[in-house]
């Protein structure tokens, strides 16, 4: 029975003439380079990362054309007189600044020729990613796999110690660096052509046309590995802005494991998803099952994933040696000649038997597997041919990392009949395999404990998938069907919103007639009562609730404006509730719109969370809320405490800011200025950020 099936872990099933591996960053920078420079009309890269400074050629001399990404696709460009590149990259947070090229937009777009776009791709939930590594040439050729065209990832096979050519854009000396690609032409290439221009659309909101050109420009000096076979492509999208959420990676690898007769082959730069712990932990469990091999690098690179994403694949290791009755299981680092090395391995890709073959940017994380845009290939042996080239592609792989031939390793393989015994039975010299060491993290407080969710999320955050509740525009009904929407109590509602606004009565909620009002009273047992009645009376008359609370903090000093408005907020968010419950639920969802049938919903189902978020997203008016709130039947104390936790920090930053803003009237200090200019840009650009995370594609 197949393993790769379309439409349930793999997008399409695709014919590709020829198909290469390319192992490690030399062999794919210098095939890109060939490729590209025959390219006609377009060129297409998708990447988690990307540095214009990178030098592509270091084994070979560079002639007529700069062998550095910037210069190199420019030159490109300038000679083909019909190509356009288009260049997909990560909107990285600041995070991650330091490990990545200043300003790449300027080198990328503003310094390149005009037919190259560059576009930092935002288009992803809070804490995801833009991971795929795609280059697609002219809808013919593709490259896909784990390699970024950035900064540390060129090494050669070799994996020389202290390779004079292996210096990052600063000409800083790194380590040893593994990874895999996988080359496609055919139909592989278009169908790559057409997710890198949906992926396009989606974050730039424009559409590319395919491409037709009569381009062959495969590398002539390399060899394909297959020929003539399908390749499926497998994908990873989270939901996000009405996206359905895809996780044919994860359905894949746990399909693949589960088919897997003799042997698992697996190089991944992590090992923290559970779904894939628990499918490794079946197949140990079984009698007589496969094998698994799992070569990783010995430790993450930086603090910060060695006490995250070290700990939690030491955690579910300690699990798998549990299950692992048989000794079926090896869990190994490439090492070097002085035992202090290593080489730190990025790859992603998986071998099962001599029968499947995976290559591409999934990490064996949650977020690859649900939050972050992925995108693999897959090719399932059909022939003889091709099973002898699933076998080769393995071998090719564990006689770099045991410094020996691929003849060697296929030999052991077969006389031992075992992958485990082979690699036993084989170290070379300079580089070898040697067992991962791992401890079951404490968490005693000392570590962070293996398990959190918050760690290695695998869905949007329930912050973000609230959002994603209101970000798509409503289907609009008819005009007869919509006047027969209309009810008295809406009527109601906004002829009293009018009242407000346009007549007389409108005064008697500006800032000089509370002002006014509360000179009065000040002194009085009465003022808190009188100012909690005005919240109360205009919440229900549809005063806008930034009207009060500017008011209030006008008015008063800072901590009774803060204590009064959110008290005021409470019992004006208390009577609409119940309002809205006396109303009924069955009333409510025949008035209101398909956005607050939703948001009722979504706040009958979540709670808290949900009603703290709401609180801070331009839905609907907030006495709306309130009643539709009421007539979901969501929890009073959960309404009540969403609404204090989704209404406080706003009520401080304008009542901090009023108070600043009057201070700077009295005593123009600069500090006073200051501080309320920097509120009023917090302010400014967080509501901006909610604006455009809301924003409709």
């Amino acid at each position: 029975m197949a393993i790769l099936k379309e439409g349930q872990n793999c997008w399409r099933k695709v014919s590709a003439g020829r198909v290469a591996y390319l192992i490690d960053g030399a062999d794919y920078f210098e095939a890109l380079v060939e490729a590209v420079k025959q390219a006609q009309k377009s060129l297409y890269i998708a990447a988690w990362d990307i540095d214009s400074r990178i030098d592509l050629l270091r084994r070979l001399p560079v002639e007529k054309t700069s062998a550095r990404l910037g210069e190199f696709l420019n030159a490109t460009v300038k000679q083909a007189p019909d190509l356009k590149v288009y260049i997909l990259a990560w909107d990285f947070p600041m995070l991650y600044i330091r490990e990545r090229e200043w300003l790449p937009i300027i080198n990328l777009d503003w310094k390149t020729h005009h037919r190259i776009h560059f576009h930092l791709d935002d288009q992803h939930p809070f804490g995801g990613s833009q991971h795929q590594k795609i280059v697609v040439i002219d809808d013919a050729l593709a490259f896909c796999g784990g390699i970024d065209l950035t900064r540390n990832r060129w090494d050669t096979p070799e994996h020389r110690l202290n390779d004079p050519r292996r210096k990052d854009s600063n000409g800083k000396l790194y380590a040893p660096f593994h990874d895999t690609q996988m080359f496609v032409d055919g139909e592989a290439a278009a169908a790559l052509a057409d997710l890198f221009r949906d992926r396009w659309k989606w974050a730039t909101g424009k559409n590319l046309q395919p491409v037709e050109t009569s381009s062959n420009a495969w590398p002539s000096d390399l060899k394909p590995c297959m020929t003539d076979t399908r390749v499926g492509i497998v994908r990873t999208f989270p939901a996000f802005k009405g996206r359905r959420e895809v996780r044919e990676t994860e359905k894949l690898y746990c399909d693949a494991i589960a088919a897997a007769q003799e042997s698992i082959y697996i190089e991944n730069q992590y090992l923290t998803s559970m779904a894939v712990a628990r499918a490794l932990q079946k197949s140990l469990q079984q009698e007589n099952g496969p094998e698994i091999v799992l070569v990783m690098p010995r430790e993450s690179s930086g603090w910060l994933e060695q006490s995250t994403m070290d700990a939690i694949r030491a955690h579910i290791l300690t699990q798998l040696d549990r299950a692992d009755r048989d000794n079926r299981l090896r869990v190994l680092y490439p090492a070097l000649a002085d035992g202090e090395n290593s080489v730190y391995v990025h790859a992603k890709t998986m071998v099962i038997d001599d029968r499947l073959v995976l290559v591409g940017s999934a990490n064996l994380s949650n977020r690859s597997m649900g939050l972050d845009s992925e995108c693999s290939l897959a090719v399932e042996s059909e022939g003889n041919s091709q099973t002898a080239a699933v076998a080769a592609f393995r071998s090719t792989l564990l006689a770099e990392h045991l410094g020996t031939s691929a003849a060697d390793i296929r030999k052991a393989t077969a006389d031992a009949n075992s992958l485990i015994r082979a690699i036993e039975s084989i170290s070379g010299k300079e580089r070898f395999l040697r067992k991962l060491e791992y401890r079951e993290p404490s968490v005693d407080g000392t570590r962070l404990v293996p398990d959190d969710d918050w760690l290695d999320p695998e869905k949007p955050i329930e912050f973000d998938r609230i959002f994603d509740r209101f970000v798509q525009e409503e289907k609009r009904d008819s005009g007869q069907f919509h006047l027969l929407k209309i009810s008295a109590l809406m009527l109601i509602l906004v002829a009293l919103a009018a009242t407000w606004r346009w007549t007389p009565l409108s005064q008697w909620v500006s800032v000089d007639t509370l002002t006014t009002l509360a000179d009065y009273l000040k002194g009085s047992p009465f003022l808190p009562l009188a100012v909690i009645a005005v919240y109360v009376v205009g919440g229900l008359i549809m005063v806008p609730i930034t009207v009060l609370i500017g008011a209030t903090a006008l008015i008063f000093s800072a901590h009774l404006a803060i204590v009064y408005a959110l008290t005021g907020c409470l019992l004006n968010s208390l009577a609409a509730y119940l309002v809205g419950a006396g109303v009924g639920r069955q009333i409510v969802r025949k008035l209101a719109g398909n956005r607050l049938n939703r948001l009722s919903k979504q706040l009958a189902s979540q709670g808290v969370l949900t009603v703290a978020v709401v609180r801070n997203l331009p839905v609907a008016p907030f006495t709306i809320v309130n009643m539709v709130a009421g007539a979901s039947h969501i929890k009073l104390k959960d309404f009540l405490l969403g609404t204090a936790l989704g209404m406080l920090p706003g009520i401080v930053a304008i009542t901090v800011f009023a108070d600043r803003v009057v201070a700077a009237v009295k005593n123009p200090h600069w500090i006073n200025i200051a501080v309320a200019g920097g509120i009023a840009l917090v302010l400014a650009v967080g509501g901006w950020l909610i604006q455009k995370r809301l924003r409709s594609q």
